[in-house]
């Protein structure tokens, strides 16, 4: 198919009405701002993912893959001008397994993550990322748990297999206990999967803690800046001796602990201070 010649023209001044178009919006409108920069983190994260995949597959799916994820992701955060603060990181266990329970805010949550993600830990995540493309298949590669939140039977054997793999294949887990993104700048009530996988293991759990995104991120108003995030690991929390009808205390009393330090350091100037003074802020939600 050949274009005629005014088509070229047309094709021309098209191209280079885009070429100035793009930095216009770039300086002139934070919601496109928003969107590029939202379009390229998850572009690059799938092109990330391509290049790990042949170099996780000499091992086959290992969650010593995970190492190679986190080293080729740790870049992002400059891209975008994040500082990550890490605190905490002393009250991982050193020699045993066990399971993080973490607050979950938005897909930026990978960021904070990869900072801190301790050694032979797999995060626990919906079965629709299996068929995410690359990043779907560098995910399963790296030992990454799938779970059908649909089917409460399946969840239910997987996490009975899980809790087998922590004991003798010394794996830990990552598991966000909200079961999706919050974006209100508090926390949703805690699912009980994860207290139930620490007790049926008698393996510690582990609470972090990452601080709000609002004054650098905020899907409702389609912003995104640069800012601080802080990362809190809290002392490990032990299972030993309790039984599944201990479940629900302790699940409601992790949640309390992470969310009484999710206000302290999202009011200290790490990250949305302002956000939770407004009215209707996190900061006057009750527990």
């Amino acid at each position: 198919m050949e274009l005629w010649p005014g088509a070229w023209t047309v094709l021309l001044l098209l191209s280079l009405l885009l070429l100035f178009l793009l930095p216009a919006l770039w300086v002139c409108s934070p919601s496109a701002k928003y969107f590029f920069k939202m379009a390229f983190y998850n572009g690059w994260i799938l092109f990330l993912a391509v290049l790990a995949i042949p170099v996780c597959a000499v091992r086959g799916r290992n969650v010593e893959n995970m190492k190679i994820l986190r080293l080729m992701l740790l870049h992002i955060k400059y891209l975008y001008g994040i500082r990550v603060e890490v605190r905490g990181a002393h009250h991982f266990p050193p020699s045993q397994p066990y399971v993080v329970v973490s607050n979950h805010q938005s897909s930026l949550d990978l960021l904070g993550m990869m900072e801190v993600l301790p050694g032979r830990c797999v995060p626990i995540a919906k079965r629709e990322l299996l068929w995410a493309g690359s990043a779907g298949l560098a995910c399963w590669l790296a030992g990454v748990i799938f779970i059908d939140r649909k089917r409460t039977g399946d969840a239910i054997s997987v996490m009975s297999e899980v809790a087998q793999t922590l004991l003798t294949q010394d794996v830990r887990v990552w598991v966000f206990p909200e079961g999706t993104r919050n974006h209100n700048g508090s926390m949703l009530p805690f699912k009980r999967g994860a207290f139930h996988l620490a007790v049926q293991a008698q393996v510690p759990i582990v609470p972090i803690v990452m601080s709000s995104y609002q004054d650098f991120y905020c899907k409702k108003e389609r912003r995104f800046t640069s800012g601080r995030c802080q990362v809190r690991v809290l002392p490990p929390v032990p299972t030993e001796g309790l039984t599944p009808d201990d479940v629900p205390a302790l699940a409601d009393r992790v949640r309390h602990s992470m969310l009484t330090i999710f206000r302290e350091i999202s009011t200290d100037g790490r990250g949305g201070g302002d956000y939770l003074k407004k009215p209707g802020g996190m900061g006057e939600a009750p527990l």
